[in-house]
């Protein structure tokens, strides 16, 4: 098989389970809403993260998945393969490419999106422009950025191969993935177990009151 036909799949593959796995975790409240983390629209720092992500807020959660795929990206350098620019350029070329992606599964596979990835569905995206009313810009912005740095890598036809293969993904996942992952999705939450699982708090709230203040 092409390698590069083998790559698209891969990540895509990868794309798809990183956004079930954020699925099981938010659920319909997309953006960490509900999660136990910290959000910031404020400060230094939450401030750029907003001029760069469009307004998007800060949160503890985002601030540690940021890093993620960068360092996803970059493993193969610990695992043997010797450094260089290019190769450097090739592995911000992917995580540009693959980013949006993974954001976009999210929605595809979510049984609580189906039929609402819309601006006004989404409120952590509504302040981006979206492109004929599909995705937002960011998703655009992304894939150019991306393939500024396969250019400068010299490797753009061996890219613009690896988007055609995220298309083609992409289409799949809508046809066949995402209407059996719903399926699922809704199947597996007619029983819970919680109640039988043995769970227990033995910290005292006072406990936990102190460890926030450390």
């Amino acid at each position: 098989m092409d390698p590069i036909v083998l790559s698209s799949a891969f990540w895509a593959f990868f794309a798809a389970v990183i956004a079930c796995i954020e699925i099981e975790v938010e659920g319909k409240h997309g953006w960490a809403e509900k999660l136990p983390t910290w959000y910031r629209t404020t400060g230094f720092w939450a401030t750029l993260y907003g001029r760069l992500m469009a307004g998007k807020p800060l949160t503890g959660y985002h601030a540690f998945m940021f890093f993620f795929p960068a360092l996803l990206f970059h493993a193969h350098f610990f695992m043997g393969v010797p450094w260089s620019g290019t190769e450097e350029l090739k592995a911000w070329a992917m995580y540009f490419a693959w980013c949006p992606l993974w954001d976009y599964y999210w929605f595809v596979l979510n049984p609580h999106y189906k039929g609402r990835f819309k601006k006004d569905q989404v409120w952590w995206h509504a302040k981006s422009p979206w492109i004929l009313g599909l995705f937002p810009v960011d998703y655009l912005v992304g894939f150019l950025v991306s393939m500024g740095f396969a250019f400068a890598a010299g490797g753009l036809a061996a890219h613009l191969k690896l988007l055609a293969g995220f298309a083609v993904a992409t289409i799949l996942l809508h046809a066949l993935v995402a209407p059996a992952y719903r399926r699922w999705y809704r199947r597996m939450r007619l029983t819970d177990d919680r109640d039988k699982a043995g769970i227990f708090h033995g910290a005292p709230a006072s406990v936990d009151r102190d460890e926030a203040r450390s």
